[in-house]
């Protein structure tokens, strides 16, 4: 199945290689004035394709004295994330809540891996091509729903949190095993393509959006509607990338607060940003229109992420009980007023 999806990927124009740069582990850990930053698809990242593209970590790094190295890798999957960042292979991690909070717990006293900053508020969607489910009761073993990584993700716990709330904490991993790893542009090309078994799709944006373009397609479930506005996406780092170069992780933090400040206040420049950068094939109109949607916010403040944390604790897929959300972001000079 997979090599089919990737085909169909392929032949209508949004499929994307899974490493747009290459990992090499294990690795040593960099020095000052180096940084290696791993992303994923979507426009959830548009704030690091702001950073790529106006060189600003290069420019935040100048303003301190030294020259800064900016390597950037993409891959698709917050376990693939999380295993870069803990092989050495990356310094700066971007992934959902779940592949954050997952990677905070177990690293608790070795690496300490915290958040560094949100990339952002965004309702994901959860949408499906089969007419008979029309919420996430109505998943049988007919259905095979395509996300990032199973049981990791973001959009893994997403469902996993819709699922306790619909049968109860017990029954929250009830529809994992309908669920396939499949990196977004693979997925999107095969609802919009048909004729697989993957009907369904935990997507973001602008995947999602590109897929309801598929007269069959339906919108199953709306993360604001399961959680409110929310944060679903962030970037991460260990504490001693963060402690052994200070100069290079603040000219990064001020970079990504720039380029949120850009997004929010320009989005035509970032709509150009976000294809130039990504070679996105993509209406310009189309995703102007998405990323104008005032549901969407270009923040480095985290907003309502620790529902999500307690979740994952309340149901033993973590350990460690966060008491509030500053426990897996580092608080840096200019502290985030989040939650």
């Amino acid at each position: 199945m997979r090599n089919s999806i990737s085909r169909l990927a392929a032949s209508i124009g949004l499929g994307a290689s899974l490493f747009a740069g290459s990992l090499v582990a294990p690795a040593t850990a960099q020095a000052e004035g180096e940084i290696r930053i791993a992303e994923q698809f979507g426009i959830v990242y548009l704030l690091l394709n702001v950073v790529r593209d106006q060189n600003l970590i290069e420019k935040h790094g100048k303003a301190q004295g030294i020259d800064i190295k900016v390597d950037w890798t993409q891959l698709s999957g917050g376990a693939a994330i999380n295993d870069a960042l803990l092989s050495g292979s990356v310094d700066i991690a971007g992934a959902g809540v779940g592949p954050l909070l997952t990677i905070w717990d177990r690293t608790q006293g070795r690496q300490n891996v915290k958040a560094v900053a949100s990339l952002g508020n965004f309702p994901y969607y959860l949408v499906s091509s089969n007419p008979k489910v029309k919420t996430i009761a109505d998943f049988s073993e007919k259905d095979r729903i395509a996300l990032p990584a199973v049981g990791v993700s973001v959009q893994s716990r997403f469902l996993q949190y819709a699922a306790a709330k619909q049968w109860g904490d017990k029954e929250y991993n009830r529809l994992d095993k309908y669920t396939l790893a499949v990196p977004h542009p693979d997925a999107t090309a095969a609802l919009l393509a048909g004729g697989t078994e993957l009907n369904a799709h935990f997507s973001n944006p602008p995947f999602q959006d590109q897929v309801l373009a598929n007269k069959d397609v339906h919108v199953v479930l709306n993360t604001y509607d399961l959680l409110g506005p929310n944060s679903p996406t962030v970037l991460f780092a260990t504490e001693k990338f963060r402690n052994d170069n200070p100069k290079t992780y603040k000219a990064f933090v001020d970079a990504l607060a720039q380029a949120a400040e850009f997004a929010q206040n320009d989005k035509a420049a970032a709509a150009d940003t976000y294809i130039r950068v990504t070679k996105a094939k993509i209406d310009r109109e189309a995703l102007l229109k998405i990323i104008d949607n005032p549901q969407y916010e270009f923040s480095v403040t985290p907003k309502n992420t620790y529902p999500l944390a307690e979740f994952l604790y309340r149901v033993g897929a973590i350990k460690h009980k966060p008491e509030s959300w500053k426990d897996y972001f580092f608080q840096d000079e200019k502290p985030l007023q989040g939650s």
